[in-house]
């Protein structure tokens, strides 16, 4: 069944729609495949490795730089104590 209709505009123009009421309508529908939050998904751990790699490393880095200073230390230590019995053994006994 189809519906004639005018339309008069504004310009003066005249215009005669016919509509085909019978023809099935049809509506279309796109969904995604999700994708999209699979690679977010994987994105997401990735970043929360590379963040947890990094912290690690930053604590060994403090552990080492903690054992070079406490190396340093007593290698500072050991050279006073050097120097120490080299001052004492420079000065003769009375």
């Amino acid at each position: 069944m189809s519906t004639e209709r005018t339309v008069e505009h504004p310009d003066g123009r005249v215009e005669r729609v016919t509509e085909n009421t019978s023809a099935p309508t049809v509506v279309e529908r796109r969904g995604g495949s999700g994708m999209g939050a699979i690679v977010a998904l994987i994105i997401g751990l990735l970043a929360v490795l590379v963040i947890g790699y990094f912290l690690m490393n930053m604590s060994r880095s403090e552990q080492v730089e903690s054992n070079a200073i406490a190396g340093a230390a007593e290698s500072v230590g050991g050279a006073a104590e050097n120097i120490g019995d080299a001052a004492r053994d420079a000065v003769p006994a009375n």
